[in-house]
């Protein structure tokens, strides 16, 4: 990273930000040669990343024909709007995460609950679900992702600016938002 200074190097933090954004981005390659990127939901569980799909289709498809992938996640935190005197004030807030790992289609039944269960947990919070029955656990494909790298990279601003987007993130409130 180029910036030291923007990285983060708080394995709490990075955690807490795979936890907290809803929505991720897949990066593969395909037989083409071609680079794609696809937005999942995702769920952090023991070190690794799962997520659900179709037993068939693109996805599957680029991770068979190479497993290496980039897996990205980031929470915006504030758009901070420019003087009209002067636009190129704007700033915008972040905190991201990328990954590299090697994806694998899950098949071991026991596993498949478990991301399942973590994925549940994450966007039904609170909300009870009964057991998976086996002919839906049969037709749905789960991906795991073996985190081989994970660097995380934020913009908070600073003074008076960084105090503002901590507080954002430490209030739990519905992110981003815009300041003057």
């Amino acid at each position: 990273m180029r910036k030291a200074n923007k990285r983060i190097t708080d394995f709490t933090l990075l955690v807490e930000l795979l936890n907290r954004c809803h929505v991720g981005r897949l990066g593969t390659v395909g037989r083409d040669g071609w680079p794609m990127v696809k937005p999942l939901n995702f769920a952090w569980y023991e070190g690794r990343i799962y997520f659900h799909c179709a037993l068939e289709g693109e996805k599957l498809d680029e991770i068979r024909h190479e497993e290496r992938v980039c897996f990205e996640a980031d929470l915006p935190i504030a758009y901070v709007k420019g003087a009209p005197e002067n636009p190129c004030r704007a700033e915008y807030l972040y905190r991201s995460v990328i990954i590299r790992g090697r994806a694998r289609l899950v098949t071991e039944p026991a596993e498949k609950v478990l991301a399942l269960d973590a994925l549940m947990k994450k966007y039904e919070p609170g909300v009870p679900f009964a057991p998976y029955r086996e002919e839906k656990l049969a037709i749905t494909g789960i991906v795991r992702i073996d985190v081989e790298e994970m660097v995380g990279k934020e913009e908070l601003g600073k003074g008076e600016l960084r105090e503002k987007a901590l507080a954002l993130l430490a209030g739990g409130g519905s992110l981003p938002v815009v300041l003057e």
